[in-house]
């Protein structure tokens, strides 16, 4: 055998070997191809999620910073209604201090109630009655020396009256 022989059959051998190589490289780069466009896909509903996830930041940013207002504002009427209610509490105790000095000043002292009255307290049917003098007082205790009440005497008993 000829040196030409060998090296034609070692050459055939070698191109069969390259033909298969190819056929399976063909049918790699078909599924690559095939994968491409999903891929583009995916690419493609990433973008839109990643547009979708950047409005949604930007609202909750939005939300977030209308909420810090609103808790600021919150904030500050809290402040001011705890203000109010201590400010409220010393002017209730101021007014019972006053209600109590103008009683024992006066001669006025606080309404009995009856069990009749109980029960129509409990009923709802109670209607305010005028604060009477007390028995053993004097009968003008309620007023002054000239027989006028002062403006404030009168103000502090119509208060009374009322919240009885």
């Amino acid at each position: 055998m000829t040196y030409s022989l060998i090296i034609d059959l070692f050459v055939a051998i070698l191109l069969v070997v390259t033909i298969g190589y190819a056929i399976v490289l063909n049918r790699r780069l078909g599924k690559l191809r095939g994968d491409t466009a999903e891929l583009k896909k995916l690419a493609a509903t990433f973008g839109e999620s990643t547009v979708r996830a950047e409005e949604s930041i930007e609202k909750l940013r939005n939300t977030a910073d209308m909420l810090q207002d609103r808790m600021e504002k919150a904030e500050a009427l809290r402040d001011d209604l705890a203000f109010l209610i201590d400010r409220g509490g010393q002017a209730a105790d101021k007014l019972e201090d006053l209600v109590r000095a103008t009683r024992d000043k006066v001669g006025i002292g606080p309404r009995s109630v009856s069990e009749n009255a109980n029960a129509d307290v409990d009923k709802g049917d109670v209607q305010s009655r005028p604060l009477m003098a007390r028995p053993d007082g004097p009968a003008g205790a309620d007023t002054d020396v000239d027989g006028v009440r002062s403006e404030a005497e009168r103000e502090l008993l119509k208060a009374i009256r009322s919240s009885g």
